[in-house]
């Protein structure tokens, strides 16, 4: 038997119960994912959505809500838009996300033929929409999950505040949370939030620092070639972003620790996006960016990710502490 459509997912998107149905599609770790096709307005309409349960959902599908329709309003052809989240009526505790249906591996003729490095550079030279009234320049409108931790994006007017206090701070607690105490860790993640963060990324070392919008979570597994909502043909296409307005060479850190993007790319991307000044210390600032996302999966997975983060904090701390 087909699911049944959940009436505040009908709702939400506005469709008729009797010319809408939900078959299971793909596959997460942290949610239920289904394609919900309908007709509307005459026409035939396809949404992805995901299901969760508890808190964790709540949160996680606000902030991918706000983060893709944060990167769809400057580049609306880079990944999908997304339509509505919530509480759902039928199953308490459960929370649902609907954004436009992505059918990756499309090779629809007609696409713009844009690059991904193209796309990315756009998204990353064009300063973010900031909200009015927000006590900062960097931060998000709400928490994001970079896989299932939740990351306090709240405002700060210095990049360098935000990126040692709502990241690295920030996830050394997580980590202790999920591992126990770690004084060694500790101990070197305080020496590079200290003292290295404001000698690389300070107001006063690191030059021409504009807020933009940062997927965030981009490394090979969250980019494709994809078609978007049944428009157009086939697109260089991003997807479960975790948004921050923030410095554009954050992204760097996590597409440099899995790879997946080949040396074309760089080439065309650093044409594209120069590299912030003082230029000799970018790989420096890159493996800093690396290292919140090894600090990271050690709060998710343990394991190894604690040496690689060590040795990146061991080089950083010779250097400039």
């Amino acid at each position: 038997m087909a699911p049944k459509v959940d009436p505040a997912i009908l709702d939400a998107l506005g469709l008729d119960p009797a010319n809408t149905k939900i078959v299971t599609h793909g596959g997460s770790g942290f949610s239920s994912t289904f394609k919900l096709s309908s007709i509307k307005d005459g026409q035939e309409i396809n949404y992805f959505v995901k299901t969760g349960t508890g808190k964790d959902a709540e949160v996680m599908f606000r902030g991918e809500h706000a983060s893709l329709n944060a990167i769809h309003s400057v580049v609306p052809n880079f990944c999908p838009a997304s339509h509505a989240h919530g509480a759902m009526s039928l199953s308490p505790g459960k929370f649902f996300l609907a954004t436009d249906f992505l059918d990756l591996g499309s090779s629809a003729p007609g696409g713009s033929g844009q690059s991904l490095a193209a796309k990315l550079a756009r998204l990353h030279t064009t300063p973010a929409p900031l909200p009015s009234g927000v006590p900062g320049r960097f931060g998000f409108p709400v928490p994001t999950c970079c896989g299932s931790t939740v990351q306090d994006n709240s405002w700060r007017e210095s990049w360098a505040d935000f990126y040692a206090d709502n990241r690295l701070r920030s996830v050394l607690r997580a980590g202790a949370r999920s591992n126990g105490p770690d004084a060694e860790l500790a101990d070197a993640v305080e020496k590079v939030a200290g003292k290295v963060v404001p000698r690389l990324l300070g107001d006063d070392r690191l030059e021409g620092v504009v807020p933009v919008v940062v997927h965030g979570d981009l490394w090979s597994g969250n980019h494709g070639r994809g078609r978007i909502a049944g428009k157009g043909g086939a697109e260089e296409v991003v997807y479960d972003p975790a948004c921050v307005y923030g410095h554009s060479e954050y992204e760097l850190g996590i597409m440099r620790m899995f790879g997946g993007f080949g040396s074309s790319f760089w080439k065309e991307y650093e044409k594209l996006v120069p590299k912030a000044e003082p230029k000799d210390e970018w790989e420096d600032r890159v493996a800093l960016y690396e290292l919140y996302h090894h600090l990271n999966h050690h709060a998710l997975f343990g394991g190894g990710y604690r040496s690689g983060a060590m040795s990146i904090m061991r080089k950083l701390i010779s250097k400039y502490a």
